[in-house]
């Protein structure tokens, strides 16, 4: 009987190394990659190649215009800040409401507001396009850091909700007797143990934003204003020989933010997910 646990629980070590390195091959064969020749690259399937070169990253970070790699990691930041930030507040102020108040038609408005999960992003792409024009937002930051301040994103505001109504009532009641109003109840009271779900909204939303480019392409068309992803994007569309080793270079460094905060927010965005009804 210890013998088949043993075998058993070495077999899914083996699976589990086996799929883990399944998954993080194309990461590797991107670092890697990011230093050889385009022959290499496309001339062989090995990892490995016979020679490298080692000025892809500084030769990608200058860009291949008049504005680099720096100046679309700046504009990215900010664009990607404001947005987590406004995204957050709006969230939890949004979501505060529909768990702790009782008010007329809250029922059809958060009816309304799960349905929005239900609908394509396409049904709305066109409208959305025509008011920001309308309203003179386009080529700038205004369609992603203005929606974000009103809570239009109803996934956050759910899973916020869920965070709420698992907060116990006692904690408001407790706090209304020394005196405490609603705002204060929010702020001292629950946002402390609400860290772990409000982390999770600023990973997810930051991560979003950061590689939207669907967004980006739409909205945004001058190179001064591009993001990392357009940044990318425009390297492909040089008139000269594209440099794959220079384009992987900076994808390389495009997740590097992405993967710095998700290991430093690790522990509060796993117990954010166990904690908000969304774990499988």
């Amino acid at each position: 009987m210890t013998d088949a646990r043993s075998g058993n629980k070495l077999l899914s070590y083996v699976l589990l190394v086996v799929l883990g390195f399944a998954m993080v091959y194309p990461l590797i064969w991107l670092v890697v990659s990011s230093f050889k020749t385009n022959a290499d690259i496309f001339g062989s399937s090995s990892l490995f190649a016979g020679s490298y070169v080692t000025d892809s990253y500084a030769k990608g970070w200058a860009g291949t215009g008049q504005y680099g790699f720096k100046d679309f990691f700046l504009n990215t930041f900010v664009l990607v800040v404001p947005t987590v930030i406004f995204t957050i507040v709006s969230s939890v102020v949004v979501a505060y409401g529909f768990a702790r108040f009782r008010f007329p038609l809250q029922t059809i408005l958060f009816s309304l507001m799960m349905a929005t999960l239900m609908l394509p992003d396409s049904t709305i792409m066109i409208p959305r396009y025509i008011l920001f024009n309308k309203m003179g937002w386009l080529d700038t930051y205004l369609p992603f850091i203005v929606p974000a301040a009103f809570a239009t994103s109803a996934f956050f505001v759910y899973m916020l909700i869920q965070f709420f109504r698992g907060l116990p009532r006692e904690l408001d009641e407790s706090a209304k007797i020394d005196g405490c109003n609603s705002f204060t109840i929010l702020i001292r009271i629950l946002l402390p143990l609400c860290k772990p779900a409000i982390f999770s909204v600023g990973i997810f939303q930051f991560i979003w934003t950061w590689n939207d480019f669907f967004n980006s392409i739409i909205y945004i068309s001058s190179v001064k204003k591009f993001t990392v992803s357009l940044g990318l994007r425009m390297t492909l569309d040089a008139s000269s020989a594209v440099s794959w080793n220079q384009v992987l270079a900076m994808s390389v460094v495009s997740i590097v933010p992405c993967i710095i905060l998700f290991f430093m927010a690790q522990k509060y965005f796993v117990e954010g997910i166990s904690t908000t009804g969304l774990k499988g």
